[in-house]
């Protein structure tokens, strides 16, 4: 079982997207997804969320909003438990990101890079509501077979 938190950093109708190019053995290897990662022993998931984005991005968020939290579960890589964020204010200037290459990607675009298939049930959830959410997605492999919105199964499509 592994707790993370994800950002979806905003500006300009952009979100700012790591392609995870650079590390070994990586369950998102080239996938482009948010900013996050992995909870340390005692924190908080605000504590880990700024954390990682200045890790990350070498970013200090100013406001971030809690979106959503998902569980994914698969046979390959086990369970997770993610929170989720969107942030529209920072300060610092985007350094290097040791895990992959960072890019401003223009919201409408999002759908067309290599990302995993429950990511384009939550950009649709960021998009058309701001209600918290609870998502469960389950993957075999690299396939989505199921996904559970605030308890209620979803059509995959």
């Amino acid at each position: 079982m592994r707790m993370t938190t994800l950002c979806y950093i905003e500006k300009d109708n952009n979100y700012l997207m790591l392609h995870r190019i650079k590390k070994e053995n990586d369950e998102n290897k080239d996938k482009w997804i948010g900013i996050g990662g992995h909870f340390e022993e005692g924190e908080s998931p605000q504590d880990c969320l700024l954390r990682e984005v200045k890790e990350e991005t070498n970013l200090d968020l100013l406001s971030y909003t809690p979106r959503g939290f998902i569980t994914f579960v698969s046979d390959e890589w086990g369970t997770e438990y993610m929170h989720l964020f969107t942030a529209d204010s920072f300060t610092g200037k985007i350094g290097e990101c040791n895990e992959g290459e960072l890019c401003w990607i223009d919201k409408s675009k999002v759908y067309d890079l290599p990302i995993w298939e429950g990511d384009k049930i939550f950009f649709r959830l960021l998009e058309t509501s701001q209600e918290y959410f609870f998502l469960k997605l389950e993957y075999q492999g690299s396939q989505l077979v199921q996904a559970v919105l605030n308890s209620q199964p979803i059509s995959l499509i």
